[in-house]
């Protein structure tokens, strides 16, 4: 049985490492490409007095995207910030439940938050943007994109602790 657990600990630690690098190179490419746009949108207004009636639709979606793929990657690095002057107070092996506790909690708003941003994006499917007329399905898919890597990045967390019987360090 630990074996079978060690091999699925390990498979999702590879899968939650490969989605993470591809999330943070998208992320690049979005915060450069928002970057830029920003560039051209000042340039084009400023110095050929005339505006991108649409930069300001493309870069507030980038901001939503950079956000919550953001937020994942931060989780996969454990870069979320944690308040836990009580649970240090606790003994070793009762930290080690309080954070397996903490996890199963946290799978379960992921798992919300794919269900209920897959139904809203849904929702909005026949509605299109303002300025571009893109689906706005667009926007909104990251909310169920972003809880999936929530979901692969905890799992392989739990997967972790779960290995540490006794919360063994």
């Amino acid at each position: 049985m630990t074996s079978e657990l060690a091999q699925l600990c390990a498979r999702l630690d590879l899968w939650s490492g490969r989605a993470n690098r591809i999330t943070e190179v998208l992320l690049f490419v979005i915060g450069f490409g928002m970057a830029m746009l920003t560039g051209v949108q000042v340039f084009s207004r400023y110095v050929l007095n005339h505006s991108l009636f649409w930069s300001e639709e493309v870069g507030r979606i980038c901001l939503v995207w950079i956000s919550f793929l953001g937020a994942s990657a931060a989780y996969r690095r454990r870069a979320h910030i944690g308040v836990d002057f009580l649970v240090v107070r606790l003994p070793h092996y009762t930290q080690h439940l309080v954070a397996i506790l903490v996890l199963l909690l946290s799978l379960v708003f992921f798992v919300v938050l794919i269900a209920y941003g897959t139904l809203f994006a849904f929702f909005v499917v026949g509605q299109k943007t303002a300025a571009l007329g893109l689906p706005l399905i667009f926007p909104y898919l990251v909310v169920p994109l972003s809880g999936g890597l929530f979901c692969l990045h905890a799992l392989s967390h739990l997967c972790r602790l779960l290995q540490q019987p006794g919360g063994g360090k």
